[in-house]
């Protein structure tokens, strides 16, 4: 097929901008014709979709001059049009797209007074998508059904594989909820959007056997959605953990031959096992592919032509070599490579070491926002404390971005997810798969008016789309700087003052609502606890001149303001607003309301009153501070807490995580070069939380992957004082031997962090800043694998020696 061809979706997206501004064409009263039975499915597909928009049956329309809707095989096409139809066929006939293994061409045709919409491709797939691009375009809403004049498109994929991952498990933010009617909802909205591709976890994986909210046994809805994607013609892969402690003794091997030759027996359909080397799973790459290269021979026996793909996920540097080694005997049972996160090399490395004949395939993580393989770049901690991991997070433009970055090195995507938190961004990705050219604005328009019609009250649902990329914005910069968050929240009001009830109660518009309102309510009280502390440490600094006593009396008072009416508003709406999604979507955004496996879990209804300044912290200092025997002890650990920074000393400071408090940060090539943050400083955030006792200085960090170390520059020292170097190592709870050289001398060797936060001082070698400049570096043990992570610094001060006591005002 020409190129031109595949990348005919701009062809799309111009008619139908075009026709928009022209007339619509009415097919409330159109009749779908009778068509042959292999295009039945798609028919009745399509006929089912419009008619639960348009709120009765739709498509047997009997008005002699009724549009006709044709969908057929190309060649079917003629003999199911009217005689005064036919010519116009014949001059617009069906492009090459339709004679691929998934394209489709769309084609209105005019005659006179009789107009037909023809959807046609040769395969059943291919006419499933196209019905599915026909009911994007469409503007559909109780009693109406219309199309943008003169429709028409000739397209197929660029991308062989647009999947999404399902895990019907405890972990699971919403689907271990979910019914096999809700996942058919789910399949028949993956086809509209031109996805092919379900992937299923298998019901042993590194979770719970169980859930409390399954309403029915994890082995009896695999079997129901490997039935539901034959039903639908799409692919079903099964994500497949090897588990077992060790897989070189040969029971264990017997054991899980069986386990799986049973599993995949009772599966209608398997086109693809997916066996990844960690995350989960702990098998060495010489144990791991004779123990895949035995189920491949299983799975071939049962379904014939299922693709096998293994990753490297969670292997060191030297797991990644005998990885490479194995894949270097080019096995002729494996089909290709897939790449997800924990993967040490990057994608680009990794297609120069895998042999050309195995393609590879990405396995993005579209579902998490930090401690993951694509955080949300220089995100504000308030935001990372409160909203968390696994929150609402339609990206458009950072996926696009995402995808785009790595296109030409991959064939395809099965994203993963866990739950419908990253509705949008799944979407994104079946839609860029089939052409990166699409501007993540006009996927975000077919997904307003398939879901919530083409008005959303009397304002056209353009404003929906608005709304969705506004709320990518509210996680730009500071909440507490962001006005824009108040303009997002004030067009999702508008928008929900106007919706019909249908549409207030469906879950994608509650979704983006409840992410505006947490936006909103995360921005009022940011602003309110800096303020609050701002005055208490105002209060604190005066300790010496009103006394300690007073001086912490005034601090708490100021902590404890209470939080305006308008605040509490938003929180209420929260809570409603929490409760609507689990009754629409299952979504578990609370442990104790609503099941959720854990709080890191989507669980962020349990963060909403998360401490957002060091009012904690303070309390319990105050009380060690009232126990000392002096006042002039107690006055100068006061003064300490209002200058921690020790800016007021000559201290060079950074509160590592936070991006707008580090300066001397070496930040590296940063999300666009970089969006996996390989060879870039990340900004994270502790598993610890203030409430918890931290400090917010404590709770944020930064840290590097892999090998990389964390770098901080400094310039124009004074080269004729010394230094003293101090260092908060804090940051999640797992973490490894850290290393620290100053311009390449070693300042401690590798050393485990014994406590959480842990603080280390050390005199810096006069000879390290003689140049006036300092590098410092810190580094963890070269060759390890996991995620990468382990290597974190919550704080660094650079401390000119000698320090003089601060000045008392």
């Amino acid at each position: 097929m020409r190129p031109r061809r595949r990348l005919a979706l701009g062809l799309a997206v111009l008619a139908a901008s075009v026709a928009a501004a022209a007339r619509a064409e009415d097919l409330t009263h159109a009749r779908l014709v009778e068509t042959e039975a292999e295009s039945a499915m798609a028919a009745r597909f399509l006929a089912e979709e419009i008619a639960a928009r348009v709120g009765g049956p739709w498509g047997a329309g009997s008005n002699a001059d009724a549009p006709l809707i044709v969908v057929a095989r190309p060649e079917a096409v003629e003999g199911r049009l009217p005689l005064s139809l036919r010519a116009a066929w014949r001059i617009r006939p069906a492009g090459d797209a339709a004679r691929t293994p998934e394209g489709f061409s769309v084609r209105t045709l005019r005659a006179g007074s009789r107009t037909a919409l023809v959807v046609t491709a040769q395969t059943p797939r291919g006419r499933l998508f196209g019905v599915g691009w026909l009911l994007r375009k469409l503007e559909i809403e109780p009693g109406r059904v219309a199309a943008p004049d003169g429709l028409a498109i000739d397209t197929a994929p660029a991308q062989a594989v647009r999947g999404v991952q399902i895990g019907y498990r405890y972990k699971n933010n919403s689907y271990d909820a979910w019914t096999l009617a809700m996942f058919e909802r789910r399949v028949r909205d993956i086809a509209i959007f031109g996805g092919n591709t379900i992937q299923v976890i298998a019901p042993a994986s590194d979770d719970a056997a169980t859930s409390p909210l399954f309403p029915a046994p994890p082995l009896e809805t695999l079997i129901g959605l490997s039935a539901l994607a034959d039903r639908y013609g799409l692919d079903f892969a099964l994500y497949y953990p090897q588990l077992a402690k060790d897989y070189g003794d040969p029971a264990a091997v017997a054991t899980e031959l069986k386990a799986f030759e049973d599993l995949v027996r009772r599966l209608p359909r398997v086109d693809a096992l997916y066996v990844p080397g960690g995350d989960p799973g702990h098998t060495r790459p010489d144990l791991l592919f004779p123990l895949v290269e035995q189920e491949a021979r299983v799975l071939a026996r049962i379904h014939p032509g299922a693709k096998v793909w293994l990753s490297a996920q969670g292997f060191d540097q030297a797991q990644s070599e005998a990885f490479y080694a194995q894949l270097a005997r080019e096995p002729a049972w494996l089909t290709g490579v897939f790449f997800g996160p924990q993967t040490r090399d990057p994608m680009a490395v990794q297609r120069r070491r895998v042999p050309a004949r195995y393609p590879i395939q990405f396995y993005p993580d579209i579902g998490h926002t930090l401690h993951a393989q694509f955080p949300v770049p220089q995100w504000d901690p308030a935001f990372a404390i409160t909203e968390g991991r696994e929150p609402i997070n339609p990206r458009p433009l950072g996926q696009a971005a995402i995808f785009r970055h790595f296109a030409a090195l991959n064939t395809g995507a099965v994203t993963y997810s866990e739950g419908v938190n990253d509705d949008v961004n799944m979407t994104l990705w079946f839609q860029l798969g089939w052409s990166a050219q699409v501007e993540p604005r006009e996927v975000l328009r077919d997904y307003a008016r398939v879901f919530l019609g083409a008005r959303i009250g009397d304002a056209p649902s353009d404003r929906f789309v608005d709304g969705v990329m506004a709320l990518e914005r509210n996680w730009t910069g500071k909440a507490a700087d962001n006005a824009g968050i108040d303009t997002t929240l004030a067009l999702f009001d508008d928008l929900e003052r106007r919706a019909s009830p249908a549409q207030r109660a469906n879950w994608r518009f509650e979704s983006a609502l409840y992410r505006a309102v947490y936006d909103a309510w995360v921005r009022s009280r940011s602003r309110a606890e800096a303020a609050r502390q701002a005055a208490a440490m105002a209060a604190l600094a005066q300790a010496s001149a009103t006394g300690a006593e007073a001086a912490m009396a005034r601090a708490e008072q100021a902590l404890a303001g209470p939080d305006v009416p308008e605040a509490l508003a938003l929180r209420a709406r929260l809570f409603d607003l929490a409760g609507r999604l689990y009754a629409h979507a299952g979504l578990q955004l609370s442990v104790q309301r609503y099941g959720a496996s854990a709080i890191e879990r989507g669980a962020n209804l349990d963060r909403v009153d998360a401490s957002l300044n060091d009012r904690v912290w303070l309390k319990r200092r105050f009380a060690e501070i009232r126990a000392l025997p002096d006042e002039a002890g107690r006055r100068a650990r006061l003064a300490e807490i209002a200058d921690a920074p020790m800016t007021g000393r000559g201290a060079l400071y950074d509160d590592l995580g936070d991006p707008d408090r580090e300066p001397h940060l070496a930040r590296g090539f940063g999300f666009d070069r970089d969006p996996q943050l390989l060879e870039s400083a990340i900004d994270g955030v502790a598993d610890k939380i203030p409430d918890d006792g931290w400090r917010g200085a404590w709770t944020t960090y930064a840290e590097t992957l892999y090998d990389r170390p964390i770098t901080l520059v400094y310039r124009d020292l004074d080269p004729k004082r010394t230094w003293r170097l101090r260092a908060t190592y804090a940051g999640e709870d797992y973490q490894l031997p850290m290393r620290l050289t100053a311009n390449g001398v070693e300042l401690h060797p590798p050393l485990p962090r014994a406590t959480n936060p842990m603080t280390v001082d050390l005199a810096v070698p006069p000879e390290a800043t003689r140049s006036g400049q300092l590098r410092l570096d810190w580094t963890r043990p070269p060759g390890v694998g996991g995620g990468g992570r382990g290597h974190q610094v919550a704080e660094v001060w650079l401390i000119p020696d000698p320090v003089s006591s601060p000045v008392s005002p």
